[in-house]
């Protein structure tokens, strides 16, 4: 049979979490989507937040070189970078050219002057028009910036190009290849320091919450244990906030309801009893008088009419009045085994019996058993086979035994059919012995098996009332292996129906 779920805490069907547990979930939570946030923002706004700045930059860079004496520097034949300049370019990654219309001289910085050379006199005299443009970013009267891919290097840049007031051109570049690397570095540094910091801020957030919730969860404990009017329990934690306050509560109410409960619960149970004694005797008395009227009523209605027809004299044949008299003794006889029986059931039921527990041959008495039938079985014509010959030793009340084992095969012999066999079979099972006692006939319906062991239960009333049965015997059987704490029951099979019961070996 399945067990019932149990539920400790929220409505049926809604899961339930501790505080702790949902702390540490959403701390986690806002942790990670911090992480994630910042990983998805570099991953899409970080390189155009970086060409902004270059744009910035190379504005900058423009001005700063718009600033040089390209004419004093051409008459001094000195065509190198001064060193602020050059400090400049290197740290932004710049690349540039500086030249007239002409092209007739070159100016600038970086390995690849001469290609930044070519470039310029393109633009300057849009050579690159069948080419595929690229993408501008900023344009103005004397200045270009755009976002470019330079086939030859397979890179893409950021160009700065036009001409300054004093006549010259120039074209400023720096590569984007050098923040796609820092992006991917960044959002690696990231995710890694993310894990860490998760898994370090989680130790931290589980032991800080252990000792924030661990007073509630003292509380919710101790407020289960009062609902189960279990009030000797108390409060013991110590934080230092209003939780003790609360607690200290708690331990008043439980002292206060305490002494008030059990005083309730006390007469409570009591009271109880009370009713449900009250209750089983009706019910018990009710049940035994309607049975016993009932069992009565047959052997009573027989015995006063067949008297009444004796002292009549309504036969004077002697064999008639014979027959009269065989029917009141034999009512008679069955009333006074029928009250016989409920004395010995009440004493079992009563717990007035004494079970005198011994050791004896269970074989042995089956076979007295059987000897003392053996009238019985000749009048049933029953094939009766019980093929045990050594000894079996049990421990229980033989007196006892030997009814149930009576009882049994009474009722076998009452409800033989067809090959008419009965079989007696001990089974070894542990420390147990299993006495079973078989007999061919018709299967007992299903419905009534359970209800085989109740005082005064008739399968077949018809066929009960013809061989005498009271429906107490099984009762008895009942009373009896309850009372020696064994097992005992039936079974049907296609042919027959076996009933069966347990002793102890040792």
């Amino acid at each position: 049979m399945k067990k019932p779920e149990k539920r400790e805490a929220g409505k049926k069907g809604k899961k339930f979490h501790t505080l702790r547990h949902q702390i540490s979930m959403i701390f986690t939570a806002v942790l990670l989507f911090s992480i994630v946030t910042i990983t998805v923002i570099n991953g899409f706004f970080l390189e155009k937040y970086y060409i902004s700045q270059k744009v910035e930059m190379l504005l900058e860079a423009e001005e700063t070189l718009s600033e040089l004496d390209i004419e004093e520097i051409i008459e001094d034949g000195d065509a190198s970078v001064a060193d602020e300049i050059g400090r400049d370019s290197s740290r932004n990654n710049f690349s540039w050219v500086i030249t007239d219309e002409v092209n007739s001289f070159e100016y600038g910085w970086g390995e690849s002057k001469d290609m930044l050379r070519v470039r310029l006199f393109g633009y300057i005299y849009d050579l690159e028009q069948d080419k595929p443009k690229g993408k501008i970013l900023r344009e103005s009267e004397h200045c270009t910036i755009q976002q470019i891919h330079d086939r030859f290097a397979g890179m893409d840049y950021v160009e700065c190009w036009g001409q300054f007031d004093n006549g010259y051109y120039y074209l400023i570049r720096t590569p984007l290849e050098s923040i796609r690397e820092s992006a991917g570095i960044s959002n690696k540094f990231y995710f890694f320091v993310g894990i860490v910091i998760v898994l370090f801020s989680g130790m931290i957030i589980m032991v800080f919450t252990n000792k924030i919730t661990k007073p509630i969860s003292e509380l919710t404990k101790l407020s289960r244990r009062m609902s189960d009017l279990e009030f000797d329990a108390r409060y013991e934690s110590s934080v230092g906030n209003e939780i003790d306050l609360l607690g200290e509560s708690f331990n008043r109410m439980s002292e206060q309801l305490e002494s008030t409960i059990s005083e309730l619960k006390s007469a409570n149970i009591k009271l109880q009893k009370d009713i449900e004694d009250k209750v089983k005797i009706d019910k018990m008395r009710k049940e035994f008088l309607d049975n016993v009227s009932h069992e009565l009523k047959t052997p009573i209605a027989l015995i006063q009419g067949y008297a009444e027809g004796l002292k009549e004299n309504i036969s004077d044949d002697p064999e008639s009045r014979e027959f009269y008299c065989d029917v009141i003794m034999d009512e008679s006889a069955k009333m006074n085994k029928l009250v016989k029986n409920l004395l010995v059931l009440n004493q079992l039921e009563s717990g007035k019996d004494e079970t005198i527990m011994e050791r004896f041959d269970i074989v042995s008495l089956i076979r007295g058993v059987l000897q003392t039938m053996d009238i019985m079985i000749r009048q049933k014509e029953a094939n009766v086979i019980f093929e045990e010959e050594s000894p079996v030793y049990v421990w229980a009340d033989e007196f006892k035994v030997e009814e149930v084992v009576t009882n049994y095969v009474s009722n076998a012999l009452n409800h033989l059919e067809g090959e008419r066999q009965i079989e007696l079979k001990l089974q070894m099972e542990g420390d147990r012995v299993k006495v079973s006692v078989f007999n061919t006939g018709s299967p007992i319906p299903e419905e009534d098996l359970p209800n085989l062991w109740s005082k005064f239960y008739k399968v077949d009333k018809a066929r009960t009332r013809e061989y005498g049965g009271s429906g107490i015997g099984l009762s008895i059987v009942r009373a009896i292996m309850e009372g020696m704490d064994q097992k005992f029951g039936v079974q049907n099979y296609e042919n027959g129906v076996e009933f069966w019961f347990t002793l102890d070996r040792k």
